[in-house]
């Protein structure tokens, strides 16, 4: 199963938590807490793909937390924030239809 890596943002009990991922540029999810914002993640990451896939366009590959790491924008995220592994939906492996 492919699972893509995603970036956690708490700012505090006065902020929602984000999520976002930095092989998918625009797809976010959020929550009032960060128990929250992780379920609705995988939901996020599935409707996100599924756009993709009825537009006809690619799914970008999953990047390893090693390979973001060597990304200098992603490497930054790592660094300032925490990281999570959301799974793909299984639509996500198949290619682009014509």
């Amino acid at each position: 199963m492919t699972h893509y890596v995603a970036i956690i943002e708490d700012a505090g009990p006065d902020h929602a938590v984000g999520v976002w991922f930095p092989d998918l540029p625009g797809c976010f999810a959020a929550g009032d807490t960060l128990d929250e914002a992780l379920r609705n993640a995988p939901e996020a990451l599935s409707l996100w793909i599924g756009t993709l896939r009825e537009n006809n366009e690619a799914v970008p590959r999953a990047r390893t937390p090693s390979e973001l790491k060597a990304d200098p924008d992603a490497a930054r995220e790592i660094a300032d924030f925490a990281i999570a592994l959301i799974p793909a939906p299984d639509v996500a492996l198949l290619p682009a239809a014509e």
